[in-house]
Formats: C-alpha cells, sequence, structure tokens
C-alpha cells in the first residue's frame, strides 16, 4: 500500500441511466435553448449561478478598446442606462444583421481612433 492509496478521494457522482429517447430530447431541448428535462440539482444550481437573470449563460470576455471607444462606450451606457455589456451585444447583433456590403463600409470607414 502506498501514500497515494490514503489520499481523500471523491464520492463518485451516481449516473443515472437514460433512455435513448429522453437523451434525444434533452439534445433538442439543448440545441433549441431550452431547460434541460435531465439535468441534476448541482448542475442546475451551477447554471442557475451563471444565469444572470435569464437562460442564457454568458462567458468573461476581454477586448482592447481605445480610450476613445471606452469613453463613447461608457457616455452611451450612462445616457441610455444600458450596461456596458448589453450595448455590445447590442451593437454585435445590429452588426451582424447588415450585408457584407454594409459591414465592408462600416469596417473600412475611417475613424479617429488611430
Amino acid at each position: 500500500m502506498s501514500l497515494t492509496d490514503l489520499k481523500r478521494k471523491k464520492p463518485k457522482q451516481i449516473i443515472k441511466p437514460v433512455s435513448v429517447d429522453d437523451f434525444i430530447e434533452d439534445a433538442n431541448n439543448y440545441a433549441l435553448g431550452k431547460a434541460s428535462l435531465l439535468a441534476t440539482a448541482q448542475t442546475q444550481a451551477i447554471v442557475k449561478g451563471l444565469d444572470k437573470k435569464s437562460t442564457k449563460i454568458y462567458r468573461h470576455a476581454t477586448f482592447t478598446l481605445t480610450e476613445k471607444s471606452i469613453a463613447q462606450l461608457d457616455s452611451l451606457s450612462k445616457s441610455t442606462s444600458i450596461a456596458k455589456s448589453r450595448l455590445l451585444r447590442i451593437l454585435i447583433h445590429e452588426f451582424s444583421q447588415l450585408t457584407p456590403a454594409q459591414q465592408d463600409q462600416i469596417a473600412n470607414k475611417r475613424h479617429d481612433e488611430t
């Protein structure tokens, strides 16, 4: 017997069997953004902790912005009472709805940010 045998081990999670139909239905729910029917209470608690008051799970991201962009974002956030992260999501969504030609026009437009 070695010392590694004396280490405390995490209790194994009990995996309950799932029927093929339940698995497929849960996968469809996942694809549609609906709540999982098979998630355990522990999994649901983790998801709820990340929930941010909706069914979406957000991921932390880091971006490098110019001082001017940060000031503009801050000003927009204060004047509209919309969180900066939500403003960025709105702007990304709106940009993605444009045609490729419109996106190119905006992307190639000269700004005083150089």
